[in-house]
């Protein structure tokens, strides 16, 4: 048996997740395709639902995180602000930070797994 440990950081405004795991994945999609549609179906989610959390980040914070631009003869498209590019960077960092403190309590913990 593998063992696995994940972190699920998640920032709250309010009762309202401003960002979190599967927002930054949908940041990230959004940054590699220049679609929010297309990062959707890289998800597996619909297209409204991704358009929804866009604009849960987007109204969560200071400055938007996504850049959109509508649809037309050339086609629309969506991109990562640099607020939202920081945004996605700073979250990594905190995964990353917080794996690193925790990594010897985390070996501790795997280590008494039943086999």
């Amino acid at each position: 048996m593998k063992s696995q440990v994940q972190f699920r950081l998640r920032i709250y405004s309010d009762e309202r997740i401003a960002i979190g795991p599967g927002k930054v994945a949908l940041l990230e999609a959004i940054a590699e395709t220049g679609s929010i549609s297309a990062a959707a179906r890289q998800l597996g989610m619909s297209y409204r639902r991704a358009w929804i959390l866009v604009d849960e980040v987007n109204r969560s914070f200071n400055s938007p995180a996504v850049d959109t631009a509508t649809g037309g003869a050339h086609g629309g498209g969506a991109a990562l602000t640099r607020f939202g590019t920081g945004l996605v960077t700073r979250y990594r960092a905190l995964e990353r930070t917080a794996r690193m403190a925790a990594a010897a309590d985390i070996r501790a913990l795997t280590r008494q797994l039943a086999r």
